[in-house]
């Protein structure tokens, strides 16, 4: 039987975040109207910024200033100040507050800088920087996109912010060299352009790697080469133009996990395969049901979330249902509502990246011995990638998870 417990959503990558509850409010003596969207800056600051570990006083008074709900689609102002990425049409999305502040704080912008920016988007980022450093200089490859950032930067006054429509993997070579460069959406590779353009001494971060796997790397440019760190996995839109027509992997049009049994391990990585990977661990467990090592999701406080999400390619034209399954554990969770409570979500999407429908397995609570749980769905035709979340949404407890599958199942569309 097809799994019912499906629900629509209309958030972004970050599936299980909470919303936050703002409200207008009024002083006892008919004061004007408290700034709702001020509020809720306020508290992702605190939540999702400095409450996930941003420390540079710079970096967070800037996501504190720049209105986000200004770069993002009216229906989805209400989304604004969740930690999540929202589309922003094109098939493009807003990063998350989260990893925009992440990556702003290991750009280590100063106020005499240069930045190049590829990947404009909404003109969010960008205008982050400007709050930090000279000048920007941006560059988006899908018009109308770069064209109403700009008209949203300038209405908000940011000055220093200058924009071009076009490849972002030639850089812009008439301003170089920058002091450092940010790369908003995945290539395989480095461009070549952006290394030449990088001043000697100078900070390039950038999500490298396939389609649906990538990690954020941070390089260091040093006697005219890239000397790189690797930070965290992450999952971005993939870079277009002369990137994807050279990207050697297009992706699998087939859903598959990857690392489902938690059981790789990668120096410098805490969850292989996985990101936005929080108040989780890979732990030993002698009852493990693949391998010797479960997924620990544990949450103390209520309200906090814990979770690990993974992308993978899934075409609705090409595959009509999925299995999904896991093997679970539980230990005294307790929530205050089924929305907090552990689950395992998948959530289908469509060629902008706009969310169609999710399909879950569970919520579960209480204490439950390690016992496997699977769902059969229905893909959505229109559906073009799927984000796969495990995780607790406000309760309290111990969730352990293992041998996560999800896998296309019965007989495939005809074109």
């Amino acid at each position: 039987m097809v799994g019912n417990k499906v629900r629509r959503i209309g958030r972004g990558l970050l599936i299980g975040s909470c919303l936050l509850g703002v409200g207008i409010g009024q002083s006892s003596s008919g004061a004007q109207e408290v700034d709702e969207y001020a509020r809720a800056r306020r508290a992702m600051i605190q939540r999702d910024v400095v409450g996930r570990g941003i420390r540079n006083a710079r970096v967070i008074a800037a996501m504190g200033t720049v209105p986000r709900h200004e770069f993002v689609p009216e229906a989805s102002r209400k989304y604004a100040y969740d930690d999540a990425a929202i589309p922003i049409d094109y098939g493009q999305t807003i990063t998350s507050p989260f990893v925009v502040a992440y990556m702003t704080e290991q750009l280590d912008p100063q106020p005499a800088d240069r930045v190049l920016e590829i990947g404009t988007g909404s003109g969010y980022q960008g205008s982050i920087l400007s709050q930090l450093v000279a000048d920007v200089y941006t560059i988006e490859i899908v018009e109308p996109l770069g064209k109403r950032a700009a008209k949203t930067v300038a209405r908000l006054g940011y000055r220093n912010v200058h924009f071009k429509i076009g490849d972002g993997y030639q850089g812009w070579p008439e301003f170089a060299p920058f002091d450092k460069i940010i790369v908003t959406c995945s290539p395989e590779k480095v461009p070549p352009a952006l290394v030449a353009q990088l001043r000697e001494g100078g900070r390039l971060i950038v999500p490298l790697g396939q389609r649906f796997q990538q990690s954020l790397y941070l390089f260091h440019k040093v006697n005219g080469e890239l000397k790189e760190e690797k930070l965290d996995s992450t999952f971005f839109v993939p870079m277009t133009g002369q990137a994807e027509e050279l990207r050697r992997n297009k992706g699998s049009k087939v859903p598959k996990v990857t690392n489902g049994s938690f059981e790789r391990e990668v120096p410098g990585e805490e969850v292989p395969g996985w990101y936005y990977v929080v108040r989780a661990r890979v732990v030993r467990d002698p009852n493990a049901r693949s391998g010797r090592r479960v997924l620990q999701l544990e949450n103390n406080t209520p309200g906090k979330r814990a979770h690990a999400l993974q992308a993978m390619g899934l075409d609705g034209r090409r595959v009509h249902a999925i299995t999904m399954s896991a093997q679970v554990r539980l230990k005294e969770v307790a929530g205050s509502g089924a929305e907090t409570l552990p689950r395992v979500e998948l959530t289908f999407y469509d060629e902008r990246r706009a969310p169609i429908r999710v399909a879950v397995l569970g919520p579960w609570q209480g204490n439950v011995p390690w016992s496997r749980k699977n769902g059969r769905f229905l893909v959505p035709a229109r559906t073009r990638l799927a984000v796969l979340v495990v995780g607790v949404f406000g309760a309290t407890g111990e969730f352990s998870v293992d041998d996560v599958r999800v896998r296309a199942t019965g007989a495939k569309r005809t074109p």
